[in-house]
């Protein structure tokens, strides 16, 4: 298997996160997610169920955490994050891109409450695989969801999308979660190049890993993630320096608003719950404005 197909079948943890977390008592749950179980395969959904269990769902906590302190919790709160921006209701939007897509259930979310266009990007493989999910889950594709084949190492964005009824004058929430570690750095630049067009209003959410941790000279204590994504199959390759982040956006024409790290997942998710847990800071998040 290449880097890049081992990068393909990263989908399903994070879904079987939000999934787990759903079996939480509502008012401890990190992300709320109710489609999450439903997009998974069914080896997967068996163990989600499995967690229903609380001694079970802390287990699969503590085995995630073991490995990555507070991966857990990031992933989880990163989600919950940009839903929030996402739904905000002075949030004014004509269209919302996803890259990456996954298994991601967002489109479809909001396919439940409205018809904003949501335009999945992601490789040929994975939106084959994403069309037979919802097929399996809702009978077809949602009118306003479309599933957009683009490889972000190869083919050009905004053509694709415009080939799928995208306009580049709609104001675009852009959501790319979970990704920018797997492309080359050739790409993460390419890609917020094509970006750069777009419409005055657009936001964009994106998450990074710290350039300190993928060079191999802060690990912050996540060995065994590091071992996993760098050293054995070398599927994270871009990292991004905390401090440069304004700078990296303002030469693409986007401005920085906020970064969320541990501290402010920590203070606005986790500690409402009462859960003791922690978030990494390993990963950040960023939302950016045009």
């Amino acid at each position: 298997m290449t880097a890049r197909d081992a990068a393909a079948q990263t989908a399903f943890g994070p879904m079987v996160l939000a999934a787990i977390e759903q079996n939480e008592p509502p008012l401890q749950r990190l992300v709320h997610d109710d489609l999450a179980e439903s997009f998974l395969p069914g080896r997967l959904r068996l163990l989600v169920r499995l967690t229903r269990v609380a001694a079970f769902r802390r287990a699969a906590a503590t085995v995630t955490d073991r490995s990555g302190p507070g991966l857990w919790a990031s992933i989880a709160c990163r989600k919950r994050y940009i839903d929030e921006r996402l739904s905000d209701p002075l949030n004014d939007t004509d269209a919302v891109v996803v890259l990456g897509a996954g298994l991601d259930t967002r489109a479809c979310r909001i396919a439940r409450h409205g018809d904003l266009p949501v335009f999945e990007v992601d490789r040929p493989v994975n939106v084959d695989r994403k069309a037979a999910v919802l097929h399996r889950v809702f009978g077809a594709v949602p009118a306003s969801v479309h599933l957009v084949p683009v490889d972000l190492e190869e083919d050009p964005l905004i053509p694709a999308l415009e080939s799928h009824g995208y306009r580049p004058e709609q104001r675009t929430f852009f959501i790319w979660e979970g990704v920018t570690q797997y492309l080359s750095p050739e790409a993460v630049h390419a890609t917020l190049a094509q970006l750069a067009g777009a419409a005055p209003g657009s936001k964009l959410i994106f998450t990074y890993i710290r350039q300190d941790f993928i060079d191999g000279t802060n690990l912050y204590g996540a060995d065994a993630v590091y071992r996993r994504f760098r050293k054995r199959s070398q599927v994270w390759r871009s990292g991004v320096v905390p401090e440069q982040v304004g700078e990296l956006l303002a030469g693409h024409g986007w401005r920085l608003v906020e970064q969320a790290g541990p501290s402010y997942f920590r203070d606005t998710y986790i500690r409402p719950t009462g859960r003791e847990v922690s978030a990494s800071p390993v990963e950040w998040t960023v939302l950016a404005e045009r």
